[in-house]
């Protein structure tokens, strides 16, 4: 299973030629690629057009769909960003707390462009596909 960032997929929808959407492509062809409730919402209200909406949304249906907020996703998340914030490091969003703090606990990798998951893969091992 891999798991691809909301800033992934956004590069990827936009035609973005890059390392990381080139792994979203690999992944798409060869893996199980997993799609949460949190990249789908942050995903897919980022559309102005019904038809590039309606696009995203066939392709997001096709995916493997995976609960990511949970009470136990939701309280190992607050401990990994107080344990960075006691090392003098802030992440960002919360949202990428969540979605990289399910990645290490489901032992997924994680295709992203957003420098809150180098955080994650430097300190916490998160493993990440790049190109």
């Amino acid at each position: 299973m891999t798991v691809v960032d909301t800033s992934a997929w956004i590069d990827y929808f936009r035609g973005l030629d890059a390392p990381h959407t080139r792994a979203v492509d690999r992944a798409l062809q060869a893996d199980r690629v997993v799609v949460g409730d949190l990249i789908l919402a942050e995903f897919l209200q980022g559309f102005r057009e019904d038809r590039d909406f309606e696009r995203a949304t066939e392709l997001m249906n096709r995916l493997e769909y995976h609960d990511f907020v949970g009470r136990e996703v939701a309280l190992a998340a607050a401990a990994v960003y107080r344990s960075l914030r006691k090392r003098g490091i802030t992440v960002r969003k919360t949202i990428d707390m969540l979605i990289g703090t399910w990645c290490l606990m489901h032992g997924c990798p994680l295709i992203h462009n957003d420098r809150d998951f180098d955080l994650l893969e430097t300190h916490f091992g998160l493993i990440v596909h790049r190109a």
